[in-house]
């Protein structure tokens, strides 16, 4: 049985309004600022590009060629078999939000809707996985919008959540390494990984040092090589498993909780890719405590540090509720432990 494809399917024959809807959902979700790509079936093949023309002679060497013009460019790529289909959802899954399919009706797609052109006509039997039939008066841009919002709020909802927690190295300022500092009888790395583990499937360590005999079954990943400071650990856990989203929390955070947990990741959405607080007054982010959908990935492999994802229209800057604030405070000296209430 072939995998189910993360893409949405509009199939029908020839003049059954599959170009006219498929125009109708781009417009709606690009307005809200997902990034969308379109992959169009054509059994008759592609007319892209003229016979002669550098760019085919290029093609038809053996090049994959872009042509690249201002504002836009535009792809020629051979397929090498009969899986292509798949290797091009799964590349544009990790740089898209939505992807919508225009034909191809045999396809495992994990949605699909097939247009009638007319009333007399019905969906062919052997068209696998049809999801829903529309007749030509029936309201199709406000039924398939809601089937492709429910559809991206599930993905959501699946994507597999891991939290990834950074500690290590000896803290001058404190004397010992701060994540075997204690709070409430754990240490700090214990009572951070014991607040996020009800909400994610898998807690990582990031970075080196001794670990609690407690979390010793933890996977621990070093440092992503040529990186530095606090992206070295994300991406190391990014690139570890690259198919999930992830909480990223700092050892120093010892105060937050479960119900700031519950805040971060109930921020998430369609087109959000990535979640970085901003607290009241502050004039930056907060990059730890925050989540990232592997999506953000890329953008994060060619910054120099997780605030360079401001400004990105996949990227969010939340402000906490006052009540969970301190969730982000970190603790850097003695004097910050002692002012926390409470045993320390």
């Amino acid at each position: 049985m072939s995998i189910e494809l993360p893409a949405f399917g509009i199939a029908g024959w020839s003049r059954s309004g599959k170009t006219t809807l498929i125009v109708e959902l781009v417009r709606h979700f690009a307005a809200r600022k997902l990034k969308i790509a379109v992959i169009k079936h054509d059994v008759h093949g592609l007319n892209t590009d003229r016979e002669g023309k550098d760019s085919d002679r290029f093609f038809r060497a053996g090049a994959d060629v872009l042509l690249c013009g201002p504002g836009e460019s535009l792809g020629r790529v051979h397929l090498v078999d009969s899986a292509s289909l798949q290797a091009a959802v799964s590349r544009l899954d990790t740089e898209y939000d939505l992807i919508l399919i225009e034909g191809n009706k045999s396809a495992n797609l994990a949605r699909k809707v097939w247009l009638l052109r007319d009333v007399t006509e019905t969906c062919p039997p052997d068209v696998p996985g049809i999801a829903r039939v529309l007749a030509p008066k029936e309201d199709r841009f406000g039924i398939v919008s809601a089937m492709v919002e429910e559809w991206l709020q599930k993905r959501i909802q699946t994507t597999p959540l891991y939290a990834g927690i950074l500690f290590g190295g000896r803290s001058q300022r404190m004397g010992q390494p701060k994540h075997l500092l204690s709070i409430d009888g754990k240490t700090w790395l214990e009572h951070i990984v014991a607040t996020v583990q009800p909400s994610v499937q898998q807690v990582v360590l990031l970075g080196t040092g001794k670990v609690p005999p407690s979390l010793c079954a933890l996977p621990v990943l070093p440092d992503a090589p040529h990186k530095h400071g606090w992206l070295a650990g994300i991406l190391a856990a990014m690139r570890w498993n690259p198919h999930v989203s992830w909480l990223f929390a700092a050892c120093d955070l010892p105060q937050i909780s479960s119900v700031a947990v519950g805040w971060l990741t109930r921020q998430r959405g369609p087109g959000v890719w990535a979640i970085l607080p901003r607290l009241p007054g502050a004039q930056g982010v907060e990059p730890l405590f925050a989540f990232y959908e592997f999506r953000a990935r890329p953008f994060l492999e060619s910054t120099l540090a997780p605030s360079g994802l401001v400004g990105l229209p996949a990227v969010t800057t939340p402000e906490p509720p006052a009540q969970i604030a301190n969730a982000w405070a970190n603790m850097n000296t003695l004097m910050d432990v002692a002012r926390r209430q409470g045993p320390s």
